[in-house]
């Protein structure tokens, strides 16, 4: 049997670049950056008054001017009005551009405004003050934003802000989504006594939306020439094929054979790990790789996450860090297998994060996912694991975050 490690070296050793493509900016939220973006101008482009107030010549206030005469008003955007006295200011707006000759700017709070004039009531006043000078943030051709990571909202103001209307990024590979089996039925539908509603294939898909891979999806009934007609169509038209249930060793379980059918070479075929043991991962001669997850939830949740996120994360090039937690409870596990234990995350007063499992029933009980962040990876050949000790979890969510 496949150990995780191994599983995961088989895994990781078929990443593969799917090339790029440029977007607009406005659609790359979630999309991993190609190319660092640089300033097309000094940020800021002029010296930009951050207070509502007036702006001087310092020198006048130092020279024991408090008393100044207003002579014209500025809003953010217009052509600068400049003094041509010691003794006069401009009533100035914040974003506004700083006039040449003044270099203070006292806010509206610390004076006293009647008749045209403007007096300062405080001594507290320094040269510069309220000014966001020209080119501190970054100078032009300055990089401001390096490839290799995911757009944020942040980078979409950026973009916006250095004039980049298109986006150069990964280009995501074309993923199909199968489930099978006679016993579930869509989610509009009524189940009779023995059956139950599809819901696997809802997962991978919203979990993969996370990517910003919108999957296709189909499904096919527990039948040899079905399934296999269905592989084979799905291997000339996708990347990757995510398969959920029918891998086992069952009497209806056809899929391990219609790959090997359809000419999908298999990688592994089980891997010591619970929940997920029976996790099956091939190769097709044209490159389409095959995710085949058991049909419990938890282990296609935990398989997807763990094994299938992972590879996506690293064909993309995503720059991530390993997340670690404290085990905040006692746990035991005794079978020979590695096991993902699911747990709910929190701060504590030192910021550590903690680990405290939530047990449920077993791999089949989906419900119990709901009130958790990640699965705790513990290692093999233990079975006691004790408070305190920290070890490696992998989030529900994109990146590691939680």
């Amino acid at each position: 049997m496949t150990t995780v490690e191994e599983a995961t070296k088989i895994v990781l050793a078929e990443t593969k670049d799917y090339g790029t493509e440029s977007i607009y900016f406005e659609n790359a939220l979630g999309r991993v950056l190609v190319e660092g973006l640089k300033a097309d101008r000094d940020f800021p482009p002029y010296n930009r008054v951050t207070m509502d107030g007036i702006a001087i010549n310092f020198d006048a206030f130092k020279n024991g001017i408090r008393s100044f005469k207003i002579i014209a008003t500025q809003a953010a955007g217009e052509t600068t009005f400049e003094i041509n006295d010691p003794s006069e200011c401009i009533e100035i707006m914040t974003g506004a551009a700083l006039p040449c000759t003044t270099n203070t700017v006292i806010r509206y709070e610390d004076l006293e405004i009647k008749d045209g004039i403007a007096t300062v009531k405080t001594e507290a006043v320094s040269k510069g003050q309220s000014i966001h000078l020209k080119g501190i943030d970054k100078h032009k051709d300055d990089l401001v934003a390096a490839a290799s990571q995911v757009i944020t909202p942040a980078l979409i103001s950026i973009a916006a802000s250095v004039g980049k209307r298109d986006l150069l990024v990964k280009q995501l590979p074309k993923v199909v989504i199968i489930s099978s089996g006679d016993e579930v039925v869509d989610v509009d539908e009524m189940p009779n006594a023995f059956q139950i509603r599809r819901s696997n294939n809802y997962t991978i898909k919203a979990v993969l939306q996370q990517y910003c891979i919108n999957a296709d999806m189909i499904h096919i009934p527990d039948d040899s020439a079905i399934t296999k007609q269905q592989i084979e169509n799905c291997l000339q038209q996708y990347d990757v094929i995510i398969l959920s249930g029918g891998v086992s060793e069952g009497k209806f379980d056809y899929i391990p054979k219609a790959l090997e059918e359809t000419g999908v070479k298999k990688l592994f075929h089980k891997v010591q790990q619970r929940p997920g043991k029976p996790f099956w991962f091939g190769k097709h001669g044209n490159g389409v790789l095959v995710f085949a997850f058991p049909g419990n939830p938890v282990s296609t949740f935990m398989c997807l996450r763990r094994y299938c996120c992972l590879w996506l994360e690293e064909s993309l090039n995503v720059s991530k860090q390993k997340i670690y937690a404290v085990l905040d409870e006692d746990y035991v596990f005794t079978p020979v297998l590695q096991y993902f234990l699911q747990v709910k995350l929190s701060m504590n007063e030192r910021g550590q994060l903690l680990a405290k499992p939530i047990t449920g029933n077993g791999s089949g009980d989906f419900a119990n996912l709901i009130d958790t962040d990640a699965f705790m990876e513990l290692p093999l050949k233990r079975n006691s694991f004790t408070k305190g000790e920290v070890f490696p979890v992998w989030s529900f969510t994109p990146g590691g975050q939680w």
